[in-house]
C-alpha cells in the first residue's frame, strides 16, 4: 500500500496521509482519498485474496473520502460488510459493525443510566451506548441487516444520515458534534422497499423519508463466475481447478433456477466457501455439497438441484439416506 504525505491544512485532522487507490484497489479517482498512516485499534485486517468490484469501491471511498452516508444492498452472501471492511483495512480506518436485528434498543445505541461504583459508593451514570461512543471517534460504522432493525431505533439513526448531523441527548441535556473522520454506511438484503422473493424474514419496508438521507446506494450482487472461481481458488489453493469450475458452474445454474421461479433457495459465495471447506474434510463433493446447500432446500425442489449437479459433476448426487430411514420409521 502506498501513501502520499496529507498538507496541514487538511480539513480532516486525523487521516495524516493519502491512499494511493490504483495499487491498494485497482482504480482511478479524480479526488485524493484521506487514510491513517498506522494501524490502531479495530482496524479490520487486510485479506490479501480480497477482490474489490469497482463501482462498490468507488462508491464506499465516497463515503469515506466525503463523508457521505453508503447504503449497500444486494443478496446474501455477495460480501457487502466485508467490502466496506476491506476498503476501512488498506485505509487504516477503525470499523466497527452492528447488527440491527430485533432485539437492538434506543437505549443500545444512545446509552443508559446504570448503577456503577465510584470510591466505593453506588452512584447512578449514564453509561452511553456504541453510537455515541463511535460517534465522538475517527470509526466507520456499519449498520448490518439495516432493514431488519425496529421502527424506534431507526428513527435515532435518521439525524445523523445529514452529513453534519448531530446527535440530542435529550437525558443529558448534551449535543454530540461527530467527529470529523465518523463515517456511517449500512447493509441490507433489500433497497428499503420490502422483501418480494420471500427470502428474507423479517425485514421490512423503509421509511422513505430515511431512505432519501442516505447520499449514496450502492447494489453488489454476485459476482460473474470467472471472479468467484479465482476466489475460490485463492481462498482454498487445494482444491482442485475442475472442481472449482464445477462448483461456481453448478452455483450459476441454481441461481438461474431461483430467477426462474423453479428454486427457492440461492448459493452464495458463502455457501461456496463452505461447501469447498466441506469437501477438503471429507473429500467426497457430493456430500460436501450435500451438507452445505442441498439439505436446506425444499424437498420438492431436491429433485432439481440433483440433476443440476449431475449435470456438472457428471455423477449422480445419491439420494440422502436419511429420508429412506425416516420414511420407513413412518411406515411409508
Amino acid at each position: 500500500m502506498s501513501f502520499f504525505q496529507l498538507p496541514m491544512t487538511e480539513i480532516y485532522p486525523s487521516p495524516d496521509v493519502f491512499c494511493d487507490t490504483s495499487q491498494a484497489f485497482g482504480i482511478s479517482l479524480p479526488w485524493p482519498v484521506p487514510a491513517f498512516s498506522q494501524v490502531k485499534a479495530h482496524v479490520p485486517h487486510t485479506d490479501p485474496a480480497y477482490h474489490f468490484i469497482p463501482d462498490v469501491t468507488r462508491a464506499i471511498l465516497m463515503g469515506f473520502t466525503h463523508n457521505r452516508r453508503v447504503y449497500i444492498h444486494g443478496p446474501h452472501g455477495s460480501g457487502k460488510s466485508s467490502h466496506i471492511e476491506q476498503v476501512a483495512a488498506h485505509l487504516n480506518w477503525p470499523c466497527i459493525r452492528i447488527n440491527l436485528d430485533g432485539h437492538v434498543t434506543r437505549a443500545d445505541l444512545i446509552g443508559r443510566d446504570m448503577v456503577v461504583l465510584r470510591d466505593g459508593q453506588q452512584v447512578t451514570e449514564f453509561i452511553p451506548g456504541i453510537l455515541v461512543w463511535a460517534l465522538q471517534r475517527p470509526v466507520a460504522l456499519i449498520f448490518d441487516e439495516y432493514d431488519a432493525g425496529r421502527p424506534d431505533v431507526m428513527f435515532v439513526i435518521q439525524r445523523l444520515l445529514e452529513t453534519q448531523g448531530k446527535l440530542t441527548l435529550l437525558d443529558q441535556n448534551q449535543v454530540i458534534t461527530p467527529h470529523p473522520a465518523f463515517r456511517l454506511f449500512a447493509t441490507a438484503n433489500t433497497a428499503g422497499q420490502g422483501d418480494t422473493s420471500g427470502l428474507y424474514v423479517g425485514t421490512q419496508a423503509l421509511n422513505q423519508a430515511q431512505m432519501d438521507r442516505w447520499h449514496v446506494v450502492a447494489e453488489l450482487g454476485y459476482l460473474p463466475a470467472a471472479q468467484e472461481q479465482t476466489i475460490l481458488q485463492s481462498r482454498l489453493p487445494r482444491l482442485k481447478a475442475s472442481q472449482v469450475q464445477s462448483m461456481v458452474t453448478l452455483a450459476g445454474l441454481c441461481r438461474a433456477a431461483f430467477h426462474q421461479g423453479d428454486l427457492s433457495t440461492l448459493i452464495s459465495l458463502r455457501t461456496l466457501m463452505s461447501w469447498g471447506e466441506n469437501l477438503l474434510l471429507l473429500e467426497d463433493a457430493a456430500e460436501a455439497f450435500r451438507l452445505a446447500f442441498y439439505n436446506r432446500c425444499d424437498k420438492t425442489e431436491r429433485l432439481l438441484v440433483a440433476e443440476l449437479y449431475q449435470r456438472c459433476f457428471t455423477t449422480e448426487l445419491a439420494p440422502d439416506p436419511n429420508a429412506h430411514s425416516s420414511s420407513a420409521l413412518n411406515g411409508n
